[in-house]
């Protein structure tokens, strides 16, 4: 099969057979300089993580100007002195058909489609024609914005072109609202993409998500739990005065001890089936009530509605808004549930109440 007959689903991802579990790729955010990349290859090796793959940048995207924007073409002659010397096999972003060009004539061995990159289909498709009929593995990370489909596109016009080897990365999303992650990681739009394309192998980049050292092995963790292949982590020599993103590098020796506490999952749930469909059985009946419950709780809000619309009265109201918030703060504390997921939960539930109200305004 080749050219535009192939889809997603169809992909065989040979080169994915052979990788080891789970999957690390490690190195700098930004090729600094040839003893930087030295240095850091060779405390990786040193410390006995099991990295068969190196990671640089060699053009960096930034969100502003007259920030470092990677030193260009001389990085790759370092990429190739890493492989040579330590063995690792290699990969860096690319961002246009200049840098295509140049990582394969370089003969870097993975490519990656940036997440800048990925939210435009203008420059997803100049990359893919400038790779068009490689067999190296193209990695493609999630576009900055939560957009399922975006992401799924730029594989699309990447097997346009014959490109049969391909993986994803998830990087975490851009959000305006302030929380512990930089890029927050929208973890079902993820697993949503995996259970659409479980042959298409998905490591998670919590460097990205977290932007800080203290959340990797968690994040880490929580994407081998679901199931992920590996993790690309941010690693330096000397982290705290890298040129880039700093704040989220670590060290190979932490590396290290971050990889060695990883732990794989089974996928295979053979001799676990019993057990684990009581449980699912007693799961839907509560998703069934949670349902039930739900139909009530938005039949009293459209009660509600047809009082303010009667009266006159606006439909948000900040201070009920505010007495929510409190309240599911309370139960979080009271049931040892996550305070983030319940005024999620119920955030959601006040929208909808919300727009039900708008309609008996707009309708009624």
């Amino acid at each position: 099969m080749g050219g535009n007959d192939m889809k997603l689903e169809d992909l065989k991802n040979e080169w994915a057979n052979e990788l080891p579990s789970p999957l690390i790729i490690a190195g700098p955010c930004s090729a600094e300089s040839e003893t930087q990349m030295l240095e850091t290859a060779r405390r990786i090796k040193e410390s006995g993580a099991v990295v068969p793959i190196f990671r640089a940048g060699i053009w960096k995207p930034r969100t502003k100007p007259n920030g470092f924007e990677g030193v260009g073409v001389i990085g790759l002659n370092w990429l190739k002195k890493v492989k040579e010397e330590f063995g690792f096999k290699t990969t860096t972003e690319v961002a246009n058909a200049h840098h295509v060009a140049a990582a394969l004539e370089a003969d870097v061995d993975i490519l990656w489609i940036g997440a800048r990159s990925t939210v435009n289909p203008f420059t997803v498709q100049e990359i893919a024609e400038a790779l068009r009929g490689t067999e190296k593995p193209v990695l493609v990370k999630n576009p900055v914005n939560p957009d399922l489909a975006l992401w799924i596109g730029a594989m699309e016009r990447l097997i346009g072109q014959g490109i049969e080897n391909i993986g994803a990365i998830h990087r975490g999303f851009s959000t305006y609202q302030k929380t512990k992650y930089r890029n927050t990681p929208n973890w079902q739009i993820a697993l949503d993409f995996r259970n659409q394309f479980p042959n298409i192998p998905m490591i998670v980049d919590p460097s990205h998500i977290c932007g800080n050292r203290t959340g990797l092995a968690s994040v880490a963790q929580e994407a081998l739990n679901v199931g992920y292949q590996g993790a690309m982590i941010e690693t330096h020599s000397d982290p705290d005065n890298a040129w880039s993103d700093a704040a989220q590098q670590i060290t190979p020796e932490v590396l290290a001890g971050i990889i060695s506490n990883l732990k794989t999952r089974k996928a295979d749930i053979s001799g676990y089936e019993d057990e684990m469909e009581k449980h699912r059985t007693l799961i839907s009946d509560i998703d069934f009530q949670l349902i039930g419950l739900l139909s009530q709780r938005m039949k009293e809000a459209e009660k509600i509605g047809i009082i303010k619309k009667d009266k006159n009265i606006a439909i948000f109201q900040p201070d009920r808004w505010k007495i929510i918030r409190e309240y599911a703060a309370q139960k979080a504390d009271e049931t040892g549930m996550s305070q983030g997921f319940i005024e999620r939960v119920f955030k959601a539930i006040h929208e909808e109440s919300i727009e039900v109200q708008n309609n008996i305004m707009i309708h009624k």
